[in-house]
């Protein structure tokens, strides 16, 4: 089971406002076959180009990432923003985000631990396409740059 974090509505604003403004500089690094949470990307694009793929190629790899929201590296995470980002003020909300505790029902607080992105955040979908940029997209395209991925 995944803990729901739902942002107030200011955090949920400004989540906004950082996601637009880093999406329109960093979307063109992920990779060309990369269709989850991208702008006009969708599913059924992906499925399209997977179709095509499957009479190109012999065969398939599925990976499903299991509680990888979960369990995002925050150092690596900040390590892969660093290096796309230079807006101190970006880096400094998206520190915020990333460690902001989470207050379980029986109204107790519990620290990320360094590990996770929210469930329920505007920008934890950017973050992690841009975590799997750095950790699968240019690792893949390197070891074999002929490869063709949907993600």
């Amino acid at each position: 089971m995944r803990k729901l974090g739902n942002p107030t509505v200011g955090d949920r604003i400004a989540q906004t406002v950082v996601k637009d403004y880093m999406e329109t500089s960093i979307d063109n690094l992920f990779h060309k076959n990369s269709y989850g949470y991208r702008p006009l990307k969708s599913a059924y694009q992906a499925l399209t180009k997977a179709r095509i793929n499957v009479k190109q190629y012999d065969w398939v790899i599925d990976l499903d990432i299991k509680g990888f929201f979960d369990n995002i590296s925050h150092d690596l995470l900040l390590k892969a923003l660093n290096k796309v980002v230079a807006e101190k003020w970006v880096k400094m909300y998206c520190k915020r985000w990333l460690e902001m505790p989470v207050q379980k029902l029986d109204g107790t607080i519990v620290s990320k631990q360094g590990r996770g992105t929210p469930q329920g955040g505007v920008i934890s979908p950017l973050l992690a396409n841009l975590f799997l940029h750095y950790a699968f997209d240019m690792w893949i395209t390197q070891k074999h740059p002929t490869i063709c991925f949907e993600r």
